[in-house]
């Protein structure tokens, strides 16, 4: 990996507080521009997104997020091919909220007065949600976001700073903000690049260094054309111990391309009997895992896409 890469992965895995964001921001546009781009900060509805080409000229968009996440008891578990242990997880995150919501009520109908508990009760129901809410989107800092998302920033850097000038004008790298309080960045972007959001291909970098599936979750525009699919194919090749895969069958990837008609969510999976692929640890202090190996996988595959496109 380029010195950059590895400083990143030092010095720089915690991108959440403004400060620290602002702080990554000017240092990724100083390396950009001294590897001879012109980078830009775009702003929009609660987001910072640095932008580096002309995404209304580009014939591809290679994204990631670059915000971090805060640390949670229990990791992101993510299953985009099987929707029923999809759905079972995220049953489970909110079941022990509303198991403390059952112990509170019953403790408040149990001991408080009942002249009061009328407004008591929806007081301290709408209190432990709201903290709820607070601790999954904007609780205490992770320090480990090795595969969320540095590992999908570092994809995109070592890409730029490997592209060969003559090649610059056909892609466009966006390193999107807040993904991870709802897509705010990526969505920003489409409402103001509305071609891009409608006719561009977009391949969206997001966790892709735990696992040895690399797997391209292409949206519904993007997978009815069966040519790009067989491009990227092309490109991103499988190398020894990785394979790659383009989902044609059903697949779910809850990440920035859903923002993008045609674009298409990229990840790394591993695989078990029942489950099938599933991606874990995210969003924990066990997310430390950088396969480097995916990296230059990913890099070397975008730069033959790149170098494929039409001049």
């Amino acid at each position: 990996m380029t010195a950059q890469s590895n400083k990143i992965m030092a010095e720089m895995q915690v991108r959440k507080s403004k400060k620290q964001k602002k702080n990554f921001r000017a240092w990724l546009c100083g390396e950009l521009e001294a590897a001879g781009y012109a980078p830009t900060v775009e702003k929009g509805f609660a987001a910072r997104n640095v932008v580096v080409g002309d995404p209304d000229k580009a014939q591809v968009l290679l994204t990631a997020h670059y915000d971090t996440q805060p640390v949670l008891p229990i990791p992101n578990f993510i299953t985009p091919r099987n929707l029923f242990f999809f759905v079972l997880y995220q049953i489970a995150i909110v079941l022990p909220l509303f198991i403390v919501l059952g112990v509170v009520e019953g403790l408040l109908i149990s001991f408080a007065p009942k002249a009061v508990l009328w407004w008591l009760m929806p007081l301290a129901s709408m209190g432990i949600g709201v903290f709820f809410i607070w601790w999954i989107m904007d609780g205490k800092a992770n320090r480990h976001t090795a595969n969320d998302n540095t590992s999908g920033v570092l994809t995109l850097l070592e890409t730029a700073l490997a592209l060969p000038p003559e090649h610059r004008e056909r892609v466009c790298f966006v390193f999107f903000d807040n993904e991870e309080k709802g897509m705010f960045g990526s969505a920003a972007f489409a409402k103001k690049h509305k071609q891009v959001k409608k006719h561009t291909t977009v391949l969206n970098f997001d966790c892709v260094s735990d696992g040895d599936s690399i797997q391209f979750f292409p949206q519904r525009k993007l997978k009815k054309d069966e040519s790009a699919l067989q491009r990227i194919e092309a490109a991103f090749l499988p190398t020894r111990g990785k394979e790659v895969q383009v989902v044609r069958g059903f697949s779910m990837y809850p990440s920035d391309n859903a923002n993008f008609k045609r674009g298409a969510g990229v990840c790394a999976l591993k695989h078990k009997k029942v489950i099938g692929y599933y991606m874990d640890r995210i969003h924990t202090n066990k997310d430390t895992v950088l396969d480097k190996a995916n990296i230059a996988l990913l890099r070397d595959g975008a730069l033959r896409y790149i170098a494929g496109l039409d001049g």
